[in-house]
């Protein structure tokens, strides 16, 4: 029980340091690098499953992946970007931090569920999965509609 409570307690914490940094990068402008490197340093931590306590079965591989794009739809669909003095903004969107929220609960509710029938190691491979498999598919539409963003600017400053 103590664990679970520390793990709350620090993911509550993560949960309110993403919010924080979200709305503060706000006031920057976007790069393609801001965009991609996030994904990439993160797949670093799938260096976990080279020790066996962390292993999951292929099927906990692909519902957790799975799971993790379906949560993303509501991260792409709150991620828009405007264009303000030629740059290109993340547009403020108020639904951000109530779905980071409302992620982070039902990712907390899970984690209380799931743990009294799935090994903690393996709990933590499942969930790595779940927030790579949120974030690859949310990091890719933002590039995309960077790139076309970028293009039309492009295109508008040539004509």
């Amino acid at each position: 029980m103590e664990g679970i409570i520390i793990s709350f307690v620090i993911a509550i914490l993560m949960g309110s340091l993403v919010i924080f940094v979200r709305l503060k990068g706000q006031n920057k402008p976007v790069s393609a690098k801001k965009i991609i490197l996030p994904p990439i340093f993160m797949s670093t931590g799938a260096l976990m499953f080279t020790v066996p306590y962390f292993r999951v079965t292929s099927q906990e591989v692909l519902e957790a992946f799975v799971m993790g794009m379906f949560f993303s739809i509501f991260l792409i669909k709150t991620s828009r970007f405007e264009v303000r003095d030629g740059d290109i903004y993340l547009k403020r969107s108020k639904a951000f931090p109530f779905i980071l929220i409302g992620l982070l609960l039902i990712r907390l509710l899970m984690k209380v569920f799931l743990s009294s029938t799935i090994q903690v190691g393996q709990l933590s491979g499942m969930f790595f999965l779940l927030a790579f498999g949120m974030i690859l598919p949310w990091r890719v539409a933002m590039y995309i509609q960077y790139r076309r963003l970028l293009q039309e600017l492009d295109e508008g400053v040539r004509a």
